[in-house]
């Protein structure tokens, strides 16, 4: 395993299948590959992984962010402009496509590009050759596009901001990376990775987390995925001194959403599906964390009578985080 997959990926059936996909992708000749996933599950790592695993691995990575620049503006970063082809192009200039030719681009927020540009680039990925802004001879490059959005992009085709032939030309190969909400216990390899990485930036030694961390940990639903989970340790290494990881150091906002009850903050009781209440007097956090996540699922299961996937969509889990979570807090 590469250091960047041991970033990203841990011991979880979804996560297996996209590490064999990225291996294979990227050895393959493949010319474009999409990328689905939600903000701050990895999109960038993966296309670095891409690239790197490749046989252009020597040759350039370049990224561009299709929502970061105005849409004027995009075409002439990716294809270059001539001399005087428009008002303030005062020299000819090379684009991130020639500069990247025997490599890979990265395309970020490809759901923001222009559709008039998204047609030069499906030629650009049917015919090998582009046009600079303001030129008549093509230009012929050999590069990979790995495209990423956090969208589904053929929602997008339909309503009518994606063209359907490029949606078509992309989608041949696509990588699907699920949240971290849906990773079972690879938040904790992945937890391992960044300690470790933070130890020998920081120059600390912190060992791991207590056991009420690692509740918490498993009861949150982790909005910002990887990155939010990596910015949070990297805060917790800045600014505090203790030798592992504890609750005290964790944000508000992390604790109210793991027993977002008041009542369950003030008086030690959560009422589950109308049979009565759960007293979380005299446990610990963690025992107290699994009564609630086991109250929550099992008064979402009555709700839904006991209809399994109905009761996912309502905790916004995937049907297999659902059988994880009641696998392991033991759904009596």
């Amino acid at each position: 395993m590469t250091a960047w997959q041991g970033e990203l990926f841990g011991e979880h059936p979804t996560i297996i299948e996209a590490r064999r996909l990225i291996t294979r992708i990227a050895q393959s000749r493949v010319k474009s590959v999409l990328i689905y996933g939600e903000t701050g599950t990895g999109k960038g790592l993966v296309a670095r992984m891409l690239h790197q695993q490749s046989h252009r691995a020597q040759q350039a990575f370049i990224d561009l962010n299709c929502a970061a620049i105005p849409a004027e503006l995009v075409e002439s970063e990716l294809f270059g402009h001539e001399k005087g082809a428009f008002t303030g192009a005062a020299a000819k200039k090379s684009g991130l496509i020639e500069a990247a030719n025997g490599g890979t681009v990265f395309l970020d927020e490809i759901r923001e590009m222009d559709l008039v540009l998204q047609a030069k680039l499906l030629s650009l990925l049917d015919t090998t050759r582009f046009r600079r802004v303001g030129a008549v001879e093509p230009i012929e490059v050999d590069v990979r596009f790995v495209a990423a959005t956090n969208k589904i992009l053929f929602n997008e085709v339909k309503n009518g901001r994606f063209r359907e032939d490029l949606y078509y030309r992309l989608q041949v190969v696509s990588i699907n990376l699920p949240p971290l909400r849906e990773r079972g216990d690879d938040i904790f390899i992945l937890t391992e990775q960044f300690i470790r990485k933070f130890n020998a930036r920081y120059e600390r030694a912190i060992v791991g987390l207590e056991p009420d961390v690692e509740a918490i940990f498993r009861a949150y639903a982790w909005p910002g995925n990887v990155r939010e989970l990596e910015n949070l340790l990297e805060r917790i290494f800045v600014l505090e001194d203790e030798n592992r990881v504890l609750v005290k150091h964790l944000p508000q906002r992390i604790l109210r959403e793991v027993v977002p009850s008041r009542e369950v903050a003030t008086t030690g009781t959560l009422a589950n599906d109308g049979s009565g209440l759960t007293d979380f007097r005299g446990m610990s956090f963690h025992e107290a964390t699994a009564e609630f996540q086991r109250a929550l699922i099992q008064s979402t299961l009555a709700h839904t009578g006991g209809n399994l996937s109905m009761a996912a969509r309502e905790l916004g889990l995937s049907r297999h985080a659902l059988r994880h979570q009641m696998s392991k807090i033991g759904n009596r």
